[in-house]
């Protein structure tokens, strides 16, 4: 059986409030789950997000897959740098060559200007 760690929405309409859940991939998106171990109220100020830290941990220890929005809550409460330490996410983009030696060029023009 294949679980997943995903949101499950709840609320009225255009008053999205959604609990992290862990379920049955093969199960629909507000269907029957496995348990529910936090919520995520996107529309407080600034947005509220609770979740199991234990609950978590123990979930991602027997391997299952968080989905990518539940992934970036877990980088948001710290939960998933303390289950793969080092892994803070997404690597940016290295600038290129070209990229570099016009910024250069950008900070000399700049600079003998003020000459």
């Amino acid at each position: 059986m294949a679980v997943k760690m995903r949101l499950r929405r709840e609320g009225k309409r255009k008053q999205p409030f959604y609990r992290v859940v862990v379920a049955d991939s093969r199960s629909p998106r507000d269907g029957r789950f496995i348990e529910d171990i936090g919520y995520y109220q996107p529309l407080r100020e600034p947005s509220e997000i609770a979740i199991d830290r234990d609950r978590a941990l123990y979930w991602l220890g027997e391997g299952v897959q968080p989905s990518d929005a539940v992934r970036q809550l877990l980088r948001v409460t710290g939960i998933w740098e303390e289950f793969r330490p080092g892994d803070a996410g997404r690597r940016r983009p290295r600038a290129t060559a070209a990229a570099a030696a016009a910024a250069a060029g950008a900070d000399a023009a700049s600079g003998s200007a003020d000459e």
